[in-house]
């Protein structure tokens, strides 16, 4: 079988950044490894100023590595080439304020020689995959947050990239607007297209990633399988629906009678305040 080109692969980067005080170099990134392959969903997290932003920089050639190397379906990313497949949403994407949602998607589309019915096919498609058809002819500059952050996703994927790359897509938006792209990014996995997904928010990436690295003082602490991750090892976790008092009596009898084991804890289990959140203002949709 032949070796599938990783999507990203970084190797070994460092990255260290001048500063005036005593002419000390200050170093952002220290020997962080990531390997992402096409099609899977890749969380980069980390407190603020662990190195999230330099490490995704340096992936797009926007900074150069101190040392080590970093490459986009085996390009390098320092050639402008390597950045024909990849769509990239900032923290926070500066836009055209006096132009309307449709009109900065023909924008970009054109910057990326798109042209004629291709160019208006593509517009629609992608403001109806972000829900924003509504506001096709609204000036972004009247757009809420949750808004400006889907019509930069959608302006990502104007060339049909095959690696989109986003920096805390959700920083600033409510819940309904973060839920919403979040369903956009799981859209993305189901069309193949692969996602290295930079965020603080935890449970966000949660819902949504299949391999994590956590990323502490420019150093990667962990990485793997989120299922791996987030697993506790040495507990098992049953569920049961509608247990009357007389089974639950049995299964602590039987965990009882078993050597080594413990009845942790038994109760409901738990939603989170942002599902209870959006799960009552829809019902009151």
């Amino acid at each position: 079988m032949a070796d599938i080109t990783p999507a990203v692969e970084i190797r070994n980067l460092v990255k260290d950044f001048t500063t005036s005080f005593r002419r000390k170099p200050l170093r952002a990134v220290e020997d962080v490894s990531i390997r992402i392959m096409p099609g899977e969903v890749y969380g980069l997290i980390g407190p603020n100023g662990s190195g999230k932003s330099t490490t995704m920089k340096a992936l797009l050639g926007l900074v150069a590595p101190t040392s080590g190397t970093c490459a986009i379906f085996g390009k390098d990313s320092l050639k402008v080439d390597s950045r024909n497949d990849v769509g990239f949403l900032p923290e926070n994407p500066y836009f055209y304020k006096h132009l309307s949602g449709g009109e900065t998607l023909r924008f970009y589309g054109r910057l990326c020689g798109l042209g004629g019915k291709t160019l208006d096919d593509r517009v629609n498609e992608l403001l109806a995959l972000v829900d924003l058809e509504g506001a096709r002819d609204r000036r972004v500059g009247g757009y809420s947050k949750g808004m400006l952050q889907r019509i930069g996703l959608a302006q990502a994927l104007i060339q049909e990239p095959r690696l989109v790359i986003l920096d805390e897509p959700t920083a600033g938006v409510d819940p309904l607007g973060s839920r919403q792209i979040r369903d956009l990014i799981l859209k993305l996995r189901e069309r193949g297209i692969t996602v290295f997904l930079c965020s603080h928010l935890l449970e966000q990436v949660q819902e949504v990633c299949d391999h994590v690295g956590i990323i502490f003082r420019g150093r990667m602490i962990r990485e793997g399988r989120l299922e791996d991750l987030i697993a506790i090892e040495d507990q098992t976790e049953i569920i049961l629906k509608d247990a009357g008092p007389e089974l639950m009596e049995k299964i602590r009898a039987l965990v009882a009678a078993s050597p080594g084991s413990s009845l942790v804890r038994t109760g409901r289990p738990r939603t989170t305040l942002e599902r209870l959140f959006l799960r009552e203002i829809r019902e009151e949709e």
